[in-house]
């Protein structure tokens, strides 16, 4: 029956420790999830401000400055 206690007892562990592992997962993936979405609204200001730039100087009757980007 002592067999069986240790048993028991290493698989509770085992599962505690499962659960742990997971909650850190699920942590990790919503972090992620936010760090995607920033770069996503990032993406769109930036877009956002050079059209607003392209407009600013359209109304102004002027050609915007040549500027390179680089490649994203």
């Amino acid at each position: 029956m002592e067999h069986r206690d240790v048993a028991d007892r290493q698989l509770d562990a085992l599962l505690a420790r499962l659960d742990r592992i997971a909650g850190e997962l699920e942590r990790l993936n919503r972090t992620t999830e936010r760090q995607d979405g920033l770069a996503l609204v990032a993406r769109e200001i930036r877009e956002l401000t050079e059209s607003m730039n392209a407009l600013a100087y359209a109304a102004l009757g002027q050609a915007p400055p040549r500027v390179r980007r680089r490649a994203s």
